[in-house]
């Protein structure tokens, strides 16, 4: 079970309460905080902040988490919203202050006020610059002359036409053309019988291959073979964007075959496990695998491998005490 870093003394009493509510419905589920993410479609770091009551839970979260502990979803949002009028008293006692404090900064209307009332203005006026009267023609100066306007240049003769050079492209045009139309006859009337004579190319035979990785959704940074050795979380494959295909259990633990339609990818899952476990996923030959480490968390997952079709890929668990199991495609 997770080892709980001890809560603060300043937090609300109803937040601390709401806290050690989420932490006991994690305890219960006997799932790691990892698979409370991933289940939950919110990522690791969040949940930390959650479970330390250091940060608002959102609605939608706390919805989710009684879906995956079996909670009753009524009674943890009454507790939810508790908490969540705590955080609002919080974050207003906090605005109150700095309002007070922007307040008393300010300067008193006395003495000193008067004085900036009664002292010179910074009169700031328009300053206009005075334009002097453009200079009139006078009857003793002369009119200014006109400037001489560019004499026109002679347009330059059109060139003689060379006819017989005309003459002899346009002949050669129209033998290039006939010769291309006997060409195009001659391909496309084939041997007569009304068949083509050229051989219709085989179909490529076809192999299951991955989604290409453009247009992805925001938050995705792989598809297909991209996603081969990645981290499904890292990469923004799992959550909501995940589903369970296949699944069975050895022991008390669960192992799954986990697919993304987005990422056209795979992984295996193993939750409610012993330090020492290992889950391995496998697709065409090749492999990916991974181990409960030693510490607090009961799950782990593999790598990805690419697949288009989850049901391609096979999940098996080896578990400390030699029993091993793998899920039916």
């Amino acid at each position: 079970m997770p080892g709980w870093k001890a809560l603060s003394d300043e937090l609300d009493p109803d937040v601390r309460a709401f806290a050690e509510r989420l932490r006991r419905l994690v305890d219960r589920s006997g799932l790691g905080v990892s698979a409370v993410a991933e289940r939950t479609g919110h990522d690791r770091s969040a949940w930390d902040a959650y479970l330390g009551g250091s940060r608002p839970v959102p609605r939608n979260a706390v919805v989710a988490l009684a879906e995956v502990t079996g909670a009753d979803p009524g009674d943890l949002a009454a507790e939810w919203e508790r908490a969540e009028r705590a955080w609002a008293r919080s974050d207003r006692r906090e605005e109150t202050l700095d309002r007070d404090g922007s307040d008393g900064s300010d300067g008193s209307d006395g003495a000193g006020g008067s004085d900036r009332s009664d002292g010179p203005r910074d009169d700031r006026t328009m300053q206009i610059r005075r334009l002097e009267p453009a200079p009139t023609a006078t009857a003793d100066s002369p009119p200014p002359s006109p400037s001489p306007s560019p004499s026109p240049s002679p347009s330059p003769s059109p060139p003689r036409p060379r006819r017989t050079l005309l003459l002899y492209v346009t002949a050669t045009l129209g033998a290039l053309l006939v010769v291309t139309a006997a060409l195009l006859l001659v391909d496309l009337g084939g041997t007569g019988d009304g068949t083509d004579d050229r051989a219709a190319t085989p179909p490529s035979p076809t192999t299951p291959t991955a989604a290409p990785s453009t247009g992805l959704p925001a938050g995705v940074k792989c598809a297909g073979p991209g996603c081969t050795g990645r981290d499904p979380e890292a990469m923004g494959c799992g959550g909501p964007l995940a589903t369970t295909v296949a699944r069975t259990h050895v022991g008390t633990a669960l192992v799954e075959v986990r697919h993304s339609e987005t990422c056209a990818a795979a992984w295996a899952r193993i939750t409610g496990a012993a330090p020492g476990d290992t889950v391995t996923v496998k697709v065409a030959g090749a492999t990916r695998r991974a181990s409960v480490p030693e510490g607090a968390d009961t799950d782990a997952y593999t790598p990805m491998l690419a697949v288009t079709a989850g049901p391609d890929a096979t999940a098996c668990a080896t578990l400390a005490d030699g029993s091993e199991t793998c899920t039916a495609n």
